[in-house]
């Protein structure tokens, strides 16, 4: 029995007078119905069980779904007759919240068998009752119910009326039919692939698997069925619950009709390409629309507005824009490729690495710190950047380091639709993964490519002024503040003494511009001179910074320090959770903790109602939380998990949190 639904149904009838009720208005009659009143001595007669939703109620099927209440039957018998299993007819699915349920919005019928016992005489009456308790809902509403139905039989010919022979037949029409084989499951990276043996003359109209038992299938999550031959594939993602010898369920193929199953474990392979490359293909989608939103944040914003203000100045001609903005692309692009390859490559070593694995190194962090540093000092107009030219006099090779910057950069501001998209990509094949990759580096790059490429979009940038010197000392604040947060990140990393070197060295790059600065503004020749030394000396000494001790680095103060062990006790003891996973490098994480998780609303609202939070901290990399965060489908953070009291699996919530959604969600 499903245990959140128990609990439900026990907190619905603590708030709702059911004595009241009385069962006077029922939401879902029933009656019972036997095939034949007269059966024969030692026959087996049919007995259906009858429903029908009131407009806008719903029933449930055997496995209720996240949500829901299987009807429970107890049967009242003469001495010697026995009921058999019931059967369920092919359910429909009705999808609340984020909760997904099994249920019945229309008349349907639960079948059963008699088995009379033989040696009875003709005409001995045998009374058949049965008592019912389920539950009834609506979208906003559920109702516990209980009924006592109840039909005489007498022994006799086992004669069937015409009219109830053709009811019978419908009602079974509508029920599972025996699949006659065996299918195979495999759970691996924590998607469940499912090859149903069905011969390709077959008709499949909308193939959807419902699992009889909750724990081994996201009942949430969608499914990709694809025809392969002989078979089909249904793949999603796996459960909580570990595999086991066998798994069984209702494969609906389409107009109410379905198949039953059993499957057992093995290995199931890839079904046909095609349904990769549509799952690449939309993960390609959401990395671009990623990679797009990722120019308004405050570490790409800048690079992005600089490159337009070369375009802006004007005197390049076609030629030149389009060498410039496909160079651009290019180094975009490539960096991506290259972070994610080195990512597939780190896991296929076994490694529980997520996107932005290189974050979690001090020392990227402290080269990061003085590229960011350099480019606010540039923007604010301490020292001028030299232009190559060894690329041709279109200044393609300027363009393709800038671009390779800004996709470096652009790291730590993970965008709001990447989780979804970089999740897939490290369960795609290495082609597809990576073409997913290079979606990303595409979306950051498109803003300049289509001003490159769009003679009629450079025509709208505003004509050449001071407007655009005192525009570039405005974008050098978003640069330093985010100089300023690579700062505190290096010091959560390597405590306060690797921040310390980190700012010192920054400090020593610093002076070398501004004296390179001061030079250029006299027109010396060499003016670099001075900067060289300085900034070989920074990178060494941000190389030599070492991560703090684990034990150093403090748990988040908005709740408990994550662990799986910690969850398994909250949940074990039916308690509310909220579990969020971040990194000081990320971020989206650190705006919705600020705007969402940690205001007095949020608070005070899990503060009601009892709500635990649980914080993992992956700025380290931890590698159990790693395979736990992969578990869920995510590459990296941020993820938010939402336990209800009891629910089998957690309710995984959108990457921008919002107040209403999170007080909404605790009820508050």
């Amino acid at each position: 029995m499903n245990r959140v639904l128990v609990r439900m149904m026990t907190v619905l009838m603590l708030l709702m007078p059911v004595s009241v009720l009385a069962q006077t208005e029922r939401h879902l009659p029933m009656r019972l119905v036997a095939e034949s009143t007269t059966p024969a001595a030692g026959s087996r007669v049919a007995l259906a069980i009858a429903a029908t939703p009131a407009k806008g109620w719903h029933g449930y099927w055997q496995n209720p779904g996240d949500a829901g209440f299987a009807t429970q039957f107890a049967w009242s018998l003469p001495a010697g007759v026995k009921a058999g299993a019931v059967a369920y007819p092919v359910p429909g699915r009705l999808t609340v919240a984020g909760l997904m349920n099994y249920v019945y919005e229309r008349p349907f019928a639960m079948l059963t068998t008699l088995d009379v016992p033989a040696g009875l005489a003709a005409g001995t009456t045998l009374p058949v009752r049965v008592k019912l308790d389920y539950l009834v809902c609506t979208l906003s509403l559920c109702v516990p119910e209980q009924q006592e139905l109840a039909t005489t039989l007498t022994v006799g010919d086992g004669a069937i009326e015409p009219a109830a022979r053709t009811q019978f037949d419908t009602w079974r029409r509508a029920l599972p039919r025996p699949l006659g084989s065996t299918a195979i499951y495999q759970v691996e990276a924590g998607r469940l692939r499912l090859s149903v043996p069905l011969p390709a003359s077959a008709s499949v109209e909308e193939a959807y698997f419902y699992p009889a038992a909750n724990g081994f299938v996201d009942m949430a999550a969608p499914q990709v069925a694809t025809r392969d031959g002989d078979r089909l594939v249904i793949e999603t993602k796996a459960g909580a619950k570990a595999p086991v010898a066998a798994i069984a369920g209702v494969l609906a193929t389409g107009g109410g009709q379905g198949l039953l199953l059993s499957a057992k474990p093995g290995v199931v392979s890839a079904a046909a390409t095609e349904s990769v490359w549509m799952t690449a293909a939309l993960a390609f989608a959401g990395a671009v629309l990623g990679g797009l939103i990722l120019n308004v944040m405050p570490c790409v914003f800048p690079i992005l507005s600089l490159k337009a203000l070369s375009l802006a100045k004007g005197g390049a001609s076609e030629r030149q824009a389009r060498g410039e903005a496909l160079a651009y692309t290019a180094g975009v692009v490539l960096v991506c490729l290259a972070l994610g390859a080195g990512l597939l490559a780190l896991r296929a070593a076994g490694a529980r690495v997520g996107w932005a694995f290189q974050l979690q190194d001090p020392r990227v962090i402290g080269v990061l710190l003085l590229l960011v540093m350099g480019i606010a000092l540039n923007l604010a107009g301490l020292f001028e950047l030299p232009t190559p030219r060894f690329a041709g006099e279109s200044g393609a090779a300027g363009a393709f380091v800038t671009g390779a910057l800004a996709a470096f950069v652009a790291t730590p501001c993970t965008g709001p639709f990447m989780g979804a998209a970089l999740g897939a990509a490290l369960v795609l094949p290495t082609i597809a993964a990576l073409l997913v990759f290079a979606g990303l580096g595409l979306g950051i790059a498109l803003p300049f490519l289509l001003l490159g490429i769009v003679p009629a979009l450079r025509r709208r940038l505003p004509k050449p002024g001071m407007w655009m010197e005192r525009l570039r000392r405005v974008l050098s604040i978003p640069m330093f503040l985010t100089a300023l947060a690579l700062a505190w990140i290096l010091g959560r990393q390597a405590g306060v003494d690797g921040m310390t070197i980190g700012l010192a060295a920054t400090l020593l790059a610093g002076v070398g511009l501004w004296w390179t600065g001061r030079r250029q503004h006299a027109g010396r020749e060499r003016a670099w001179w001075p900067a060289w030394p300085a900034l070989v000396l920074a990178i060494a000494a941000v190389v030599l910074v070492r991560p703090a001790p684990v034990q150093a680095v403090a748990a988040a103060d908005a709740g408990e320090r994550f662990s799986e062990a910690r969850l398994a006790t909250l949940r074990a003891q039916n308690k509310p959770v909220f579990a969020y996973f971040t990194a000081d490098w990320c971020l989206t994480c650190k705006v919705n903790e600020k705007t969402a998780i940690e205001t007095d609303a949020v608070r005070n609202a899990f503060r009601k109602r009892g709500v635990t939070v649980l914080v993992g901290d992956w700025t380290d990399g931890d590698p159990a939380l790693g395979r736990f965060i992969e578990a869920h489908n995510r590459a990296g953070v941020p993820l938010y998990l939402w336990y209800a009291p009891g629910s089998a699996e957690p309710t995984v919530m959108p990457q921008v949190l919002t107040t209403g959604i999170l007080t909404g969600m605790s009820g508050g």
